[in-house]
């Protein structure tokens, strides 16, 4: 099927050109994404913030369920990228966060112990919900950039990076801090000053490079295949994953200066620009020698005098301008949020998404803790936490890969709610083997929650359009992404109860029993949720079958 071709001011946009931007705009969202997980380096500093405090354990736990509940106001953050150009809510949205963490930040310096844990409180809210407007922002340029075909695999890249931000925070605190971690609370100051300056500084960079793209430019997967493009992404991003892994390896590689680590992945994190660099020399290339080098209008455009707002489409559309056909398959409903709430498939998913990807982040949320009762030092702390952020790095990237090279070519058929809830029994797994008090059972079963919750979070990014479409997404995905607060406060806070019946009163626990009844809770949930996430697939299978095995 032929592509249809944006007429502006009754000129067709210069195709080369716009297909070369859209591969900027996806590496700025990689850079976007790389510093946006911010509350994922929470755990790696939430011990020591307790202390410099002097807060208890269920105070701390509402800490990290503030940061998630900032994202019950995310859908303003999807109504603005609704009216507002999507840089000015880029920059809304890390203004916030600089106000955030930034405040915190002085006022620890300030008043220390003697700081409110309101204000604090509040201030976690507002950093959280600076989290959404990015997110809001790169997941809105990728659905508007790119066609329904390559939509998944360019979401699952990019949001793969956010799996990368504890592990590139914690990079770069160990450069900065690296002899003041005997000092309490100086590690919490950095962590805190990094959140609040680095986000603002990338968004600025990057923010003229996000596009508002409203129609899908050029796609090559029509023929199911992978672009040459998406190949040299997957390579990069995949010696980016393992680079990190490597670096969160702390115990094998003290030897090695983590000015190093951080100079890597500085690097790494450049490699992509390849990609859009390359697609700009072609189109540069091609428009000296007036060759056709990519095949990026297939039909053959006819104006007219009287009307050249109108442009003639081989396949029946009719030509005028705006009309935008989808390239095969069903168009998916479009749904409101109100519509949306009122379907059992919402509800399904909600509580899908809530005993999958959000009891995997309340698990890393209490990872300090959990690391802490099993008598494992800050040191220990820092390196799962950093291990978690790399394994989501691959989560998250492997619905991506599944798509182009089992799925797009029909090797597999799988809808996204069933690999969904593929990937939940191996987490269900993990939250019993965490009752093994071997420290290899722990490294394994984070790694596994790691990479199962990082696929159900970029899993659901295409299946909220799949569902409930394109139009209201930006709406629609932060209201069902609203789960996590309210998922975090009741999993947290009976984990927190839990822990302070087996403490010895003074509102620590050391010992395997402080979290056993709280892993033989989620392993039932994440096991209720596999189910659920069944039923989905049963109720959604015509939404997959006539577009290719994931939604295509």
């Amino acid at each position: 099927m032929t592509h249809p071709t944006r007429v502006i001011n009754g000129r067709a946009a210069h195709a080369e050109g716009v297909y070369g931007q859209k591969w900027l705009s996806l590496v700025a969202v990689i850079w976007l994404q790389s510093i946006s997980g911010t509350n994922f380096n929470f755990p790696a500093y939430s011990s020591q913030l307790k202390k410099m405090m002097g807060i208890s354990q269920l105070q701390l736990n509402d800490l990290a369920f503030a940061s998630d509940t900032g994202k019950l106001l995310g859908w303003l953050s999807g109504v603005a990228a609704l009216h507002l150009p999507l840089w000015l809510v880029l920059l809304i949205g890390v203004s916030l966060g600089l106000l955030a963490y930034g405040l915190q930040y002085l006022f620890l310096v300030v008043y220390g112990h003697n700081l409110s844990y309101a204000l604090v409180f509040f201030l976690t809210v507002l950093a959280g919900n600076s989290i959404c407007w990015i997110n809001t922002v790169c997941y809105a340029a990728i659905i508007g950039s790119f066609a329904p075909k390559s939509r998944q695999v360019a979401v699952g890249l990019t949001t793969s990076y956010q799996g990368l931000s504890a592990n590139i925070y914690t990079d770069i605190v160990d450069v900065v801090a690296a002899h003041t971690s005997s000092i309490a609370g100086r590690r919490a100051m950095a962590y805190l000053l990094l959140n609040a300056f680095l986000p603002a500084i990338v968004a600025a960079t990057t923010a003229p490079f996000i596009g508002d793209s409203s129609f899908y430019h050029r796609d090559d997967d029509t023929s199911g295949e992978v672009g040459g493009e998406f190949v040299v992404l997957f390579a990069l991003t995949i010696v980016t994953g393992v680079y990190a892994v490597i670096s969160s390896l702390r115990s094998i590689s003290d030897q090695i200066s983590p000015v190093y680590f951080t100079i890597g992945i500085g690097l790494l994190l450049l490699a992509p620009l390849v990609v859009p660099v390359t697609e700009r020399v072609r189109w540069w290339s091609s428009r000296q020698h007036k060759i056709q080098v990519n095949d990026v209008v297939t039909s053959e455009l006819h104006y007219s005098d009287e009307d050249d707002h109108r442009i003639d489409l081989p396949e029946g559309g009719s030509g005028n301008v705006g009309d935008v056909h989808e390239i095969s398959g069903p168009i998916p409903e479009e749904v409101g949020c109100r519509v949306m709430l009122r379907r059992l498939d919402f509800w399904l998913y909600y509580f899908v998404y809530m005993f999958g990807a959000t009891l995997g982040m309340v698990y890393l949320n209490n990872l300090g803790q959990i690391t802490e009762s099993r008598g494992g030092s800050s040191r220990t702390t820092s390196s799962l936490v950093s291990m978690a952020s790399a394994f989501g790095f691959f989560g998250r990237l492997l619905p991506s890969l599944l798509d182009y090279y089992l799925f797009s070519r029909q090797k597999l058929a799988l809808s996204r709610p069933a690999l969904v809830a593929v990937m939940m029994v191996p987490m269900a797994g993990s939250f019993f083997l965490l009752l093994s008090s071997s420290d290899l059972c722990l490294c394994i079963s984070t790694a596994f929650i790691g990479i199962c919750t990082g696929s159900i979070t970029s899993i659901s990014v295409s299946m909220t359009a799949d569902l409930f479409g394109t139009k209201n997404f930006s709406v629609n995905h932060n209201v069902v992404v609203a789960n996590i607060p309210v998922g975090s406060f009741i999993f947290g806070y009976l984990a927190a109860v839990l822990y302070r019946r087996e403490g010895d009163g003074s509102g620590k626990c050391i010992g395997m029993e402080c979290y056993r009844k709280s892993f033989i809770i989620w392993g039932g949930l994440c096991f209720i949720g596999t189910n659920l996430a069944m039923l989905l697939h049963a109720r959604s299978r015509h939404l997959y079958s006539g577009r290719g095995s994931t939604g295509k």
